[in-house]
């Protein structure tokens, strides 16, 4: 179904993801230097999880926006200074949210190890533990060993992030840069069946899609009504409503379901049903058993992308500011 060789190859024989993408993490890579990381990190973020819903969609879009520019290295923790605008504060951030919920899961590791466990890691393992909190196992693997980096600038979200209002091309080039193909686009947009989604993000379809004061033609008709009476003009930049009309809060393979019915409420979801091989995978994954596995595929591709790992960036003490 897909040509996942060289990522299994890596996995599952050497138990590492080294030259797939360019580090070298592994299963339990703090089994030795803080045997309980883990554990600490999984029970901080299921302990918030049971008191915020929300917070697994937030975590998982952190993480993603977080592989995307410069690898997953943490980059997007980082706050601005005098001198720097950092990622979280580029104009697709602004909506990214809990990161003080991962400074607190950090400082609970730094108390039982300090100066081990990785920002990285630690964000790449409560995205995970907070989406499986509510099967009570673990969705899909997560490999250690990422160093954070020390650079974190706002323009470089702008030129790396899939835009929201993105055509097919346009997305498959973007994820072709980073090392995945048309299956991982599609595959982990289905993390868009937990969220939401802000009016600004998706009411030119509603409202001037071609500059005509025109809503689009692509867009589900009731849908489209409904929409409107959450977003009233376009201008409003704070209402929001959820990604998947019918399971905002459960991660499922929902989101196919709505992409048949033409109720993607970005351009960049609409567009995965634009293209032939995309709509063969799309229908593919309305089977649940196939999406779990699929999305435990390319969360592992994702998490690898650009890794720094030995010697390379540092292990913050805190992951809003470098050491």
């Amino acid at each position: 179904m897909r040509k996942q060789a060289l990522i299994l190859v890596c996995i599952v024989v050497f138990g590492v993801v080294g030259s797939c993408h360019g580090g070298s993490l592994k299963k339990g890579y703090y089994d030795n230097t803080c045997p309980d990381a883990e554990a600490i990190i999984k029970n901080a973020t299921e302990k918030r999880v049971a008191n915020d819903p929300t917070l697994p969609a937030r975590f998982l879009r952190m993480h993603f926006h977080d592989c995307f520019v410069r690898g997953c290295d943490g980059s997007v923790l980082l706050n601005s200074t005098t001198n720097n605008t950092a990622e979280k504060d580029a104009i697709p951030n602004l909506t990214l949210a809990g990161f003080d919920v991962i400074d607190d899961i950090k400082a609970e590791v730094e108390k039982e190890c300090p100066n081990v466990v990785s920002c990285a890691d630690v964000l790449a393992l409560a995205a995970r533990d907070a989406v499986s909190f509510k099967f009570q196992k673990a969705l899909w693997n997560v490999l250690t060993g990422r160093r954070d980096g020390t650079v974190s600038q706002a323009s470089e979200a702008l030129a790396n992030l899939p835009s929201l209002f993105s055509n097919f091309s346009t997305l498959v080039q973007k994820f072709a840069n980073k090392g995945l193909n048309v299956q991982d686009l599609v595959v982990l947009s289905g993390g868009h069946t937990i969220g939401v989604g802000h009016c600004n993000t998706f009411s030119n379809r509603l409202y001037n899609f071609t500059g005509n004061g025109d809503q689009d033609p692509s867009l589900n008709a009731t849908y489209a009504t409904f929409l409107k009476t959450q977003c009233k003009s376009l201008s409003d930049n704070t209402t929001f409503v959820a990604m998947d009309p019918s399971s905002g809060l459960t991660f499922d393979n929902n989101y196919y379901v709505t992409l048949k019915q033409n109720k993607g409420l970005f351009q960049s979801d609409a567009a995965l049903i634009t293209n032939e091989i995309s709509r063969i995978i799309v229908d593919e994954l309305l089977v649940s058993e196939v999406f779990f596995r699929e999305f435990a595929l390319s969360m592992v591709k994702m998490g690898a992308i650009g890794v720094l790992t030995g010697n390379e960036g540092e292990i913050r003490k805190k992951c809003s500011v470098v050491n």
